[in-house]
């Protein structure tokens, strides 16, 4: 078959892969789209939302709560158990009321002592049928009431230095999760500018090979060119023909997977570019492990495993041996048929007691839980420690990588410009009779290597690049920490 024809079979091909819609788009704005509208975004926004109402709901906690409470319609008409007190005898006797209660509660709980303070006020009144109809009021128009655990866990005092921290941490989980959506989008966005590259060159060497191969017929009849090297050169050909539908479906695969990303459908075909200009960034080992250790979530990772297995510690030890609680309610109260007697000649009231309970022989369970929390206290800590070294050995590494990387895409960007040259010196000789197939060949695959190796290292710039913002959630072009505007994510 003709090399025309097959050119035309094989773009005609490609083409049915082709989106219908077309849209420009760079790097940085696929990046701003992948941060907005991807689902990846949505999952980070909602999961920061769930800890910001999360920690809404501990700093509610630390404020005073207003209770209404009560028994509205409360009727009984039945048959009740009595004991009479002077022979202790047991009756059934007839109920026939109907209660009725309202009140309302301020409590305030005490982070440092781990107790809890009320203030109430209420009134009841009791409807009482049958045979001698009554009606009673009953009023506590205050009562102040303290509850105080003795010897035990203060959940209060821990939740106050663990909440805060878990909310932060919350913050900068989203923030790196915003950083790994954009190091996700620059894989992809690379990795469709690729698949686009490549098959533009299986395009641009299939017609190359097609006119190559026309001039090596010519050349084949005056007996300059072999008919091997003919064969060599129409082999080429043919399997650039194939490449170009290969390449084809592999550009259509990674077009899909970017739209994924981004939010957009398949019908868009986005035409991505090659950044031109690399920002002039030299990383300092020292600079990235100070904002590290200051802005990222490694660290608050580590402080909260400690405060959570120091929590535990407390709370066995706690739960071993004395239990005690010291109760007491002070107040006003009186009874009276009518409503303004309730509230006549107050009556004070004071009730104050301890409770406690000791075990007196729990077989060991007290000292065993208490031994089992401390040896989990220490495998946190030599796993923070252990964590902080490699994290140390992680840093430097990609310090390492990136500074290195823009070394290397200076260099693999001149290496492309000269394979570009000398192929297109080669197929100039080869024209000229004083060039081989052989030549032409290995001209052509450095060409398309040299291509393919910048492409990859300009991605892999990038991905360093935003790896070390996520490490350190610090912008090293803008050079500022990086921030949650709160607001705007809970509107």
């Amino acid at each position: 078959m003709e090399p025309i024809k097959l050119t035309a079979i094989a773009i005609g091909l490609a083409a049915t892969l082709t989106a219908s819609a077309q849209q420009a788009m760079t790097l940085d704005q696929a990046i701003h789209t992948a941060r907005h509208q991807s689902v990846e975004a949505l999952e980070a926004r909602q999961a920061f939302i769930s800890t910001y109402w999360a920690y809404r709901a501990y700093k509610a906690s630390r404020l005073p709560s207003f209770y209404l409470y009560g028994d509205i319609m409360n009727f009984d008409r039945s048959l009740t158990l009595l004991q009479n007190p002077e022979d202790g005898t047991l009756n059934y006797v007839s109920s026939n009321n109907l209660q009725n209660g309202l009140g309302i509660q301020v409590s305030q709980n005490i982070t440092f002592t781990g107790g809890t303070f009320s203030v109430a006020s209420d009134l009841s009144r009791i409807d009482q049928f049958g045979g001698a109809r009554s009606l009673t009021w009953y009023s506590r128009p205050i009562t102040v009431s303290y509850n105080q655990p003795l010897f035990s866990y203060n959940q209060f005092k821990w939740d106050k230095k663990i909440e805060p921290k878990e909310y932060e941490k919350g913050k900068r989980n989203y923030l790196e999760s915003m950083e790994s959506i954009t190091i996700n989008a620059v894989s992809a966005y690379h990795s469709l500018l690729l698949a686009k590259m490549n098959n533009d060159i299986s395009k641009s060497n299939f017609e190359n090979s097609a006119n190559m191969l026309r001039i090596a017929r010519e050349r084949l009849q005056l007996g300059d060119v072999t008919r091997a090297e003919y064969l060599q050169l129409e082999l080429r050909m043919l399997n650039d023909s194939i490449a170009i539908n290969e390449t084809a479906v592999t550009m259509r695969e990674a077009q899909m997977q970017l739209n994924s990303l981004l939010g957009y459908d398949e019908s868009l075909e986005i035409v991505p570019s090659i950044s031109q200009e690399l920002p002039d960034i030299q990383m300092d080992y020292d600079l990235v492990m100070e904002k590290s250790l200051k802005n990222s979530s490694f660290c608050l990772n580590n402080e909260i495993s400690l405060l959570n297995a120091e929590s535990s510690v407390a709370y066995a030890k706690a739960s071993r041996g004395l239990s005690m609680s010291l109760n007491a309610r002070f107040g006003l109260s009186q009874t009276g048929p009518e409503f303004p007697d309730a509230y006549r000649n107050l009556l004070d009231q004071e009730v104050v007691g301890i409770s406690f309970s000791i075990p007196i022989f729990d077989w060991g369970q007290g000292k065993g839980k208490v031994q089992k929390a401390k040896a989990a206290q220490e495998v946190v800590r030599a796993q923070v420690q252990q964590n902080e070294n490699d994290y140390r050995r992680q840093m430097f590494t990609a310090v390492s990588q990136f500074n290195n990387q823009r070394q290397q895409c200076m260099v693999s960007e001149k290496a492309m410009k000269i394979a570009s040259e000398r192929y297109e010196l080669t197929m100039h000789r080869f024209r000229e009779g004083n060039a081989s197939v052989t030549d032409l060949n290995m001209a052509q695959t450095e060409n398309d290597s040299a291509l393919r190796q910048y492409i990859s290292d300009i991605s892999n710039f990038w991905i360093f690049y935003y790896r070390l913002r996520q490490y350190t959630l610090y912008d090293f072009i803008k050079d500022g920490d990086l921030e949650v505007d709160v607001n705007e994510m809970i509107r």
